[in-house]
């Protein structure tokens, strides 16, 4: 059985999780088999948002207890997060994941990742454990992995795929329900609610189909691991 990293932003996709896109993770991978174990900065939200009127509101709110409504209170600070404990990772997207994970909302190119999850990251990299991001979540892997040269996809051509492609990577154009996989760097990207009037079913589509081929590449991993092993 694989385990499975799921990184949480707080929930609602206005300053946190988009909260159809992480509930399309958990089941994907329930689906599969698979052990999903969720996990969420312990800060502050950015700001937030009234997801009637659009609204920012004068409140605060912290991401990790935010999470806690989509994970039904199983989530565990992000700084507990250890990459030898897990076969891969996954981020769904929502604004959380470019206003709380990164300032990528803001400051585009020249934003930053949030350290402990920069460095989680790179562990996962390092480690050649595949990375799944979904929505605008790939932009934090391109500011995370700047130059590497990385396929990524944000749906159709926009801002958001030029602050990519300025951060060294390649921008590849897909619709809500397909998916890219970088097999180069192990990292496989969907669009899902980039496209805002995209159909839900299309959207778990592309979530299920990069569901599939995550667990597949952290299975075919284990394998060469095994095979070598006894080489």
């Amino acid at each position: 059985m694989s385990k499975i990293a799921v990184i949480l932003s707080g929930s609602g996709y206005l300053d946190g999780s988009e909260i159809r896109e992480a509930v399309g993770v958990l089941w994907a991978l329930s689906r599969v088999g698979a052990e999903a174990h969720c996990f969420a900065p312990d800060i502050d939200q950015r700001d937030v948002m009234d997801h009637l009127t659009g609204e920012p509101v004068a409140e605060r709110r912290e991401v990790l207890v935010e999470s806690a409504r989509i994970a039904r209170g199983k989530v565990r600070p992000l700084a507990e997060l250890r990459a030898s404990e897990f076969d891969a990772l996954i981020m769904p997207g929502g604004f959380g994941a470019a206003k709380n994970l990164s300032t990528f909302a803001h400051d585009g190119s020249s934003g930053t990742v949030l350290p402990e999850l920069g460095y989680i990251l790179h562990q996962f990299y390092e480690a050649q454990k595949p990375i799944g991001a979904i929505c605008i979540a790939p932009a934090v892997l391109a500011l995370a992995f700047p130059g590497k040269k990385i396929e990524l996809t944000v749906g159709a051509p926009g801002d958001a795929s030029m602050e990519i492609e300025k951060l060294g990577h390649t921008h590849i154009a897909t619709k809500a329900h397909e998916i890219h996989i970088d097999r180069t760097h192990r990292i496989v990207t969907t669009p899902a609610y980039m496209y805002d009037d995209a159909p839900l079913h299309e959207v778990f589509e592309g979530i299920q189909s990069l569901v599939d081929e995550i667990v597949s590449l952290a299975a075919n991993r284990t394998l060469r691991k095994v095979a070598l092993a006894e080489a």
